[in-house]
């Protein structure tokens, strides 16, 4: 055509120095890092508002030290970037890219201070959740996407909503990615990227085709955790270019989700933080069925064989203090219905349809394992932290595997830029975040996804400023 060469438009409607594209923690963090690199920062948001599943992220943030020193405060014991990164090789099936996950661990640290010095505020409490082998989930007292937003935004960066990408603008198969093709509110136009584009568009949980032609067992049957944007369209555009992908087969299941829709509200995320502090999950017939601090695969795989939707997280009051959840909130919770209350075991069986029996026994015997030091059962780790169910009032939380997390996607390197079929480096192409594929292998831990995106959003964001 008369006005491209190779695929390249010869005159484009907008130039800037790098273009984003995604608004959530690593697109957000790119443009901030690229701005604080000197380059001029544009991010394209295809949804009508900013952040993607980052505005409903449940702040978890996972790292083995910071500049809070919890663990130290907290007398939780030793941690270190080695044995995080161990944690993260054995829940990823070793599948995972150990230099990726070097990366990760290392400067985790560094990427939760980055936050702090933007705003962020932790809470003081340090959850050992499931995967990891030690205290090191750092919980959020405010929402970090609103924190990063500003980050970027007041460092000069500009945001674009209702801009979807169509296409990377790549000089042949061989040269750099030179810009984008986009919808903006319908318009279609060309912006030129004079140093580099970041592709932080998230996975493709929401796609219900995409999960299947790469996984039929995550079909239509399961819920979705995710904000209905995550369709991975982004992932198509850059292997239209060139782009290499790997582990798209892999697609996680969050345990603890509501088992209705699928959500992820916070009693999802009080079920699945409190087995750090004692809480136990059983199925319908009041038995445990699964190590209540394994992967996110290993519990939903072990739900779904438990006998019937839901399953239930069982604590009581001091656990709930212990996370850090207000009587306010859970009086709110146990009105709507989402979660129920009981003074004793008996009566939380009758109000769940359980043996009372068999639940008071599972709860007896799970206070005994504490006791003991020892989960002759499950072999799960019993720490000082978890506390004996042995007063009300008690509640159980039901919950049930949701689409969470897509493993798989493109193929990056450690400076995160986006890797070819023939295993060389796109030119100017970066990504970071959930649109990546090779970090977490066969399965995410807990914690994980905020510090990658933050990592690799300001690799990226650093390294595309320099071209």
């Amino acid at each position: 055509m008369a006005h491209q060469k190779n695929g390249v438009p010869l005159l484009w409607d907008e130039t800037t120095d790098v273009i984003v594209i995604g608004s959530g923690f690593a697109g957000l963090a790119a443009a901030a890092e690229a701005r604080e690199n000197g380059a001029a920062a544009l991010i394209l948001e295809k949804m009508p508002y900013f952040g993607g599943n980052s505005k409903i992220a449940g702040g978890g943030y996972c790292c083995w030290d910071s500049g809070l020193k919890l663990r130290e405060k907290l007398g939780l014991g030793e941690d270190s970037w080695q044995l995080h990164m161990a944690d993260t090789l054995r829940g990823g099936g070793y599948f995972n890219d150990p230099a990726l996950v070097e990366v990760l661990v290392r400067e985790a640290p560094s990427g939760l201070d980055w936050l702090i010095g933007a705003g962020a505020v932790f809470r003081q409490m340090l959850h050992r959740i499931g995967g990891h082998s030690a205290n090191r989930s750092h919980h959020a007292a405010c929402n970090l996407a609103d924190v990063v937003k500003r980050k970027a935004l007041s460092s000069g960066a500009e945001l674009r909503l209702n801009t979807a990408v169509t296409a990377l603008c790549r000089d042949g198969m061989a040269g750099p990615v030179t810009g984008v093709r986009v919808s903006e509110n319908g318009a279609k136009k060309t912006i030129a990227a004079r140093r580099g584009v970041v592709i932080a568009s998230g996975g493709y949980g929401r796609d219900v085709a995409m999960r299947t032609a790469y996984q039929p067992a995550a079909g239509a049957s399961y819920n979705c955790t995710n904000h209905k944007g995550a369709t991975g369209e982004m992932i198509t555009c850059a292997r239209a270019a060139g782009a290499d992908v790997l582990h798209m087969e892999f697609i996680q299941l969050f345990p603890s989700a509501e088992p209705k829709n699928g959500g992820l509200d916070k009693f999802a995320l009080d079920a699945y933080a409190s087995p750090g502090y004692g809480a136990i999950y059983v199925n319908n017939t009041g038995r445990r069925f699964v190590n209540e601090l394994s992967g996110r695969d290993v519990v939903s795989d072990a739900q779904i064989k438990a006998g019937g939707k839901p399953t239930y997280a069982i604590l009581n009051g001091a656990v709930f203090e212990k996370l850090g959840r207000a009587r306010e909130e859970i009086l709110k919770g146990v009105t709507s219905g989402r979660i129920f209350e009981a003074e004793t075991l008996r009566q939380l069986s009758e109000a769940l349809g359980i043996p009372p029996g068999a639940l008071s026994e599972t709860v007896t015997g799970h206070n005994e394992a504490l006791k003991a030091g020892i989960d002759a059962d499950y072999g799960k780790p019993v720490t000082a932290q978890m506390l004996p169910l042995d007063s009300g009032p008690y509640y159980a939380i039901a919950q049930w595997p949701s689409v969470h997390f897509t493993m798989g996607g493109l193929r990056i390197n450690t400076e995160a830029r986006v890797i070819d079929i023939r295993g060389k480096p796109i030119p100017r192409l970066f990504a970071a975040g959930e649109v990546c594929g090779g970090v977490h292998g066969s399965n995410r831990l807990g914690g994980n996804a905020i510090a990658e995106c933050i990592v690799f959003g300001r690799v990226a964001g650093r390294n595309a400023a320099g071209g």
